[in-house]
């Protein structure tokens, strides 16, 4: 190999339409599909050959062509507007300037290890990466002042190819960074702007790209430089590839040299927020920068605890990294040096004891003020998970709240349906997507009117299942009466489901397979058929992913199953975007409770394509008998997986052989009138709970506007703030031994009547604490027999002082009907603590 430098001759653009390359840099396109049609009409066939990527149409478009586009006056119309609309977006106002002025210039850094932003910049994987990607778009839309940092894959994932033998092959593609949209970050000097990591025995050089995503900014990192040795230009080559030692050193890359780089822009995030646990090293490099400007540890933990927040997605033991103590301090040492602890102090930070390893998950709760799950239910499975460490409290407060995911409806929602809700509930319905009201409308637009709109769109999807089968036919030199048969599987009128989605083991994509008789029975109905279309990647190193890849692809090649099921290869945001559009049903067959959102449902829902899914992740909050089906009923942790998967099972083929397709096939005047009904109250319930402008907005007014107050706070002062959480913290530690609830007195009997008072009296002991640095409380729930759930809390007030450190509060109680458990604790409070249990120490009254 020899050292070459790399230049990229763009065509002079016609002066009239020049701005067709700035447009080309801003992801602001991938959402706004007439900016798209810009290049389309240019020239459709390059299009679709560079895959929808504009930057790369520009550099191999014809001069002559542009030169008749600029020409074109019905062309430059459309120019005119979609540059008008987009200078109106850039410069506009936004919900997040009129809802909280006072953030305006407080940056919100959010880090991620993938964002899947359009195909055009295949850096993601699968959902966690489209989340990314939809929370920046979202950002952008409600003018939120956020940045992104993640980093810059030279071969993305991996490109699925499907074999003549059915077997999943890899291909990662080498992506050349001046034909997608990304710009590398230049100095006043003209030369790229780089930080550098420390490993063990060098320097690890990398460089910043930027993305603009339309108002946000996405900063990629990048390892592939010359200064670096060939091993680490490798580091940002793969994502999710490699073993232990690759993936600590990219994290420590996207952790630690995300900060960096924030650093040499001169960026100063007010918010930090660790989307999944990949990014939890950048805690230790804000711990390294504070204790290097002379700040105590201890009191540096507080304040980057003070406006942090991790988002954990998973509650799969291998979404979670962790690694062997020898690799944390081999590869942490540099950072333990500079902040001067030792190096089990610092790896204590995200030790997890009963594993004996170090827990990238672990780390980031520990050093986030802020913690959440994706729906309600990962919420709660997520505190059952982390209960472990805060044995001494109840599981539902354990200090881990949620959000529930959502989608960017800009990028999910086809266009056709966009232009119904236009004419339907006014052209500005994007701005008010989130409000219930406006989508109550949507019962004015004509069952006729929706049913043909999903029509057109099946028939698009069937259109492309058939071209991508007979591309991977012609590729693997199949014969021509195969490739010819491809071209005719998939009867439109037939009910299609989509089952696409990462093939894990737990997602249970052979579920439906469980009794192939009954299910070639509804395929083959001639009255009724069926038909499904899969699509999914396995992870190169799941075997147990890609057997199951290979047995549905051998199903799909044997009769009954022959053209009735199909496996679309190199699943990515394009083919999601057709299968999402144009299905009938999106099915979802996860082991419950191991699914946390699942947002390909939330696309599908959207358009109109009903979900039927196991109540799990999101779909619990979202299912109301009328927008949908469940498989199933609530999970029951009690079941083992063989009972679980032969309980849904049962329920599986119960709801489609007595639900779905009777219901699909109900027609009246060629008009499946419930069917509508149901695609009706699924747009009209799913749309405006479930978007990512939601998402945003709950993440802003719930965790992001009370992190920057309390990072502001902490800091302020020297520190002043965070020294005295420190303190408190210390002080409560070492004295909450003296701590008794020594007696307790109730007017409580056996029976009572609803309306009366609960009355409780207690003696508590504090030593040395204040009764002002606890809380003394009631704590009253439902009696569950071994414990209490649903806990209410009722603060107790303070009526004197007994003796020395002794005291005696009361509380009453309104009843309301029903059977309550209740008792007294007391837990530490103050005023900087970000929730109940920041410390997570508790004392309960013992028998009264």
């Amino acid at each position: 190999m020899f050292y070459f430098r790399t230049v990229t001759v763009n065509p002079p653009l016609p002066e009239r339409i020049a701005r067709l390359r700035d447009l080309s840099y801003n992801l602001w396109f991938s959402w706004h599909s007439p900016a798209r049609e810009l290049y389309k009409d240019i020239n459709p066939r390059l299009w679709e050959l560079v895959e929808h990527n504009p930057v790369k149409f520009l550099l191999r478009v014809r001069r002559e062509e542009l030169d008749q586009a600029a020409a074109d006056q019905e062309y430059l119309k459309k120019y005119d507007t979609v540059l008008n609309d987009f200078d109106r977006y850039m410069y506009g106002d936004k919900w997040f300037g009129k809802a909280h002025p006072r953030y305006k210039d407080k940056t919100i850094a959010y880090f991620s290890a993938e964002f899947g932003l359009h195909e055009s910049c295949p850096i993601y994987s699968g959902g966690l990466g489209v989340l990314a990607g939809d929370h920046t778009k979202s950002a952008s839309d409600l003018g939120l002042p956020f940045i992104g940092v993640g980093l810059l894959y030279k071969h993305g994932y991996f490109n699925q190819i499907i074999n003549l033998d059915g077997c999943q092959e890899t291909y990662y593609p080498d992506l050349n960074f001046n034909e997608i949209p990304v710009t590398p970050v230049v100095g006043d000097s003209g030369l790229d702007t780089t930080v550098a990591v420390e490993l063990p025995g060098r320097s690890l050089f990398i460089r910043i790209w930027k993305v603009q995503v339309g108002l946000s900014r996405l900063f990629l990192l990048d390892t592939d430089l010359p200064l670096n040795m060939e091993e680490d230009r490798k580091v940002t080559g793969q994502l999710y590839g490699g073993g232990r030692r690759m993936r600590i050193i990219q994290e420590i890359v996207l952790g630690v040299g995300g900060v960096r780089a924030l650093r040499v822009l001169g960026i100063t995030p007010f918010a930090w927020h660790i989307n999944e646990g990949h990014a939890a090293f950048l805690t230790l490099e804000r711990l390294r920068e504070m204790v290097s400007e002379g700040v105590p540890a201890s009191t540096a933990r507080e304040a980057i605890r003070a406006n942090t927040i991790f988002t954990t997605h998973t509650p799969v033991p291998a979404g979670h990294d962790v690694f062997d103590r020898h690799m944390a301090e081999k590869y942490l040492a540099e950072l333990c040096r500079d902040t001067g602890m030792e190096c089990d102090t610092l790896l204590d930070l995200g030790w997890d004891a009963e594993q004996n390893e170090f827990n990238m998950t672990v780390l980031a709760m520990r050093m986030a003020g802020f913690c959440n799950g994706v729906s309600k239910l990962h919420g709660e499975v997520t505190r059952q998970m982390l209960h472990r460490f805060y044995p001494a409290i109840p599981v539902e407060e354990v200090p881990v709240t949620s959000v529930t995911n959502g989608v960017h409806t800009g990028s999910w929602i086809d266009e056709t349906w966009k232009n119904i809700f236009s004419k339907h509930l006014g052209k500005n319905w994007a701005d008010q997507v989130t409000g219930a009201a406006l989508w109550q409308r949507f019962n004015d637009i004509p069952d006729q009117v929706i049913w043909d709109t999903h029509l057109r769109l099946k028939d698009r999807a069937i259109r492309y299942v058939r071209d991508s089968i007979q591309q991977k036919r012609r590729r693997n030199h199949e014969s021509e009466a195969l490739i010819a048969e491809a071209g005719g599987v998939l009867l439109p009128q037939a009910l299609t489901i989509g089952f696409a989605r990462r093939f894990a083991t737990y997602k249970r994509a052979m579920l439906i397979f469980s009794d192939p008789d009954r299910l070639a029975a509804m395929l083959n109905n001639l009255d009724k058929p069926v038909q499904i279309v899969f699509a999914g990647k396995a992870h190169p190193m799941d075997g147990a992913g890609q057997e199951l890849i290979k047995k549905i692809v051998d199903y799909s090649q044997e009769e009954p199953f022959r053209g009735k099921i199909v496996f679309l290869e190199n699943y990515d945001i394009n083919v999601a975007r057709h299968l999402v559009h144009g299905v009938d049903v999106w099915l979802n067959t996860p082991r419950w409770p191991m699914e946390a959102s699942g947002t390909s449902g939330m696309k599908a829902a959207m358009n109109g394509v009903l979900h039927c899914s196991v109540l799990d992740g999101w779909w619990p909050e979202a299912y109301n008998g009328k927008n949908g089906f469940a498989i199933g009923n609530p999970g029951d942790l009690q079941l083992n997986e063989m009972q679980q998967d032969r309980s849904d099972i049962h329920y599986l083929y119960k709801v489609l052989e007595e639900k779905v397709i009777p219901i699909y096939y109900d027609r009246q005047n060629d008009i499946p009138g419930r069917w509508v009904s149901m695609m009706r109250n699924s747009m009209r319930t799913i749309i405006p709970f479930f978007s990512t402008a939601r998402m945003v907005m709950e993440y802003t007014e719930r965790l992001y506007t009370m992190a920057v107050d309390r990072g502001i706070a902490f800091m302020e002062s020297n520190y002043a703030a965070a020294e005295q959480a420190c303190r408190f913290k210390r002080f409560i530690q070492d004295n909450w031994h003296h701590v008794k609830v020594e007696r307790t007195e109730t007017n409580g009997r056996w029976d009572m009547q609803a309306g009366e008072e609960l009355a409780v009296e207690s003696v508590v002991k504090l030593g040395p604490i204040k009764p002002s640095e606890v809380a003394v409380e009631i704590a009253l729930g439902s009696d569950k027999g071994p414990y209490i759930s649903n806990l209410n809390t009722i603060a107790m007030e303070l009526k004197e002082k007994q003796g020395d450190g002794i005291y005696r509060f009361t509380g009453r109680v309104p009843l309301a009907q029903g059977t309550y458990g209740y008792t007294v604790r007391v837990r530490p409070a103050h005023q900087f603590m970000a929730g109940k249990f920041e410390i997570p120490l508790v004392r309960w009254a013992e028998c009264f």
